[in-house]
């Protein structure tokens, strides 16, 4: 199977540090790099709602020279008009690279294993890899060198930025505080696999979002009501309450620390009005981080093509 991306840890410390690079070298000069001119055409497949993952993407492939094919997936009918095999089998035949944003893994992992082309996960219900690299991004260029950093996540850690943030901070040698109600931390397997990586950094789960934020170089948080979950919007208000990243929680981090979402964002829930707008928070720069990481992705997948897993 040709190399893809489909979770966090499918790049090496050296692999994402590479690639980190390579954003940081095409967000400075955007027009330069063409790997996809041809134009190579690049599918994306959106089977849930979709704003910033569409826009990067699509113009992050023309930047690259390349051409974007919208699929719909609810037209589309994956999984259900049409199999996922089928459906990697036609589209290998007519992209040079997929983008899914969907919803279970194991379909994403049908994908890449089908289609003999690189399949990008844009988002499934376990991982979220390309909002993480554009947070790394982000935070690389706020403060430098990554390995050492502490980072603490807020609120349900028990989702796919949870799980992404587990294994690409471990992979960055940085240390990660979860601070989330108890059945709310990252899955237990993939907090096993990232301490298992060995590149430094280290994994903290606790209750208490004051332990997680005390000190830290980097506040992150995330809605508490993620797609499928908005049965449960009142519950959920109720339990992750003490988790809203406010002010006040926000100045027990480092004095100098920064404070991402990777949105959309609910002002007064997750995250108070007054952070989200305030001057520590790098969120528009994070949100713009998505188009140069995903660039920096589809162009080193592009020179990885024949390279199998």
């Amino acid at each position: 199977m040709t190399r893809s991306f489909l979770r966090d840890d499918d790049l090496t410390p050296g692999e994402q540090a590479e690639v980190l690079a390579l954003a940081a070298e095409l967000k400075a000069a955007p027009y330069d790099h063409k790997p996809l001119a041809g134009p190579r055409t690049v599918a994306m497949v959106f089977d849930k709602p979709t704003l910033r993952t569409q826009a990067s993407f699509a113009a992050g492939i023309a930047e690259l020279g390349g051409n974007a094919m919208l699929v719909d997936g609810l037209l589309a009918g994956i999984g259900k008009r049409e199999s996922v095999a089928d459906v990697a089998r036609v589209l290998g035949r007519q992209a040079s690279q997929i983008v899914w944003r969907t919803f279970a893994q194991s379909d994403l992992d049908e994908m890449a294993a089908l289609s003999g082309v690189p399949v990008i996960n844009a988002l499934t219900d376990e991982f979220h890899p390309c909002q993480l690299l554009a947070d790394l991004l982000t935070i690389a260029e706020h403060k430098g060198a990554l390995a050492g950093l502490s980072v603490a996540f807020v609120g349900d850690a028990a989702c796919n930025m949870g799980n992404s943030w587990a294994l690409a901070g471990a992979t960055a040698g940085m240390h990660v505080r979860f601070g989330c109600p108890d059945g709310y931390a990252p899955d237990a397997e993939v907090v096993a696999v990232a301490e298992a990586i060995g590149a430094g950094g280290s994994i903290t789960v606790t209750a208490d979002p004051h332990t997680a934020v005390d000190g830290a170089d980097v506040v992150v948080t995330d809605t508490w009501i993620s797609m499928g979950k908005e049965d449960e919007a009142a519950a959920r208000r109720t339990v992750f309450g003490p988790y809203s990243v406010t002010p006040e929680l926000v100045a027990r981090a480092a004095a100098d620390a920064i404070v991402l979402h990777c949105l959309p964002a609910y002002r007064g829930s997750e995250i108070a009005a007054e952070v989200i707008d305030g001057p520590q928070s790098v969120v528009w720069d994070e949100a713009e981080n998505r188009r140069h990481v995903q660039k920096a992705v589809m162009s080193w997948l592009h020179s990885h093509v024949g390279e199998s897993v």
